[in-house]
């Protein structure tokens, strides 16, 4: 479940990564990771984390 859309739904909100990971409560480094691929397959507590603090539903994070 690699989030192609993370970086392009951060920034519509104004975002930076560090912003972001700060707001969803993981690490920037997590945030990197998952922006660039390197997690494939993300925990569904940091998807809901980052869904949330975007203020939008897990199922537009993760592309559905």
């Amino acid at each position: 479940m690699y989030l192609k859309k993370l970086a392009k739904l951060r920034k519509e909100k104004g975002l930076t990564q560090e912003g972001l990971a700060r707001k969803a409560d993981i690490s920037y480094h997590t945030m990197i990771k998952l922006e660039s691929g390197g997690i494939k397959n993300p925990k569904i507590e940091t998807v809901i984390k980052i869904s949330n603090a975007l203020g939008i539903s897990v199922d537009k994070v993760i592309g559905r």
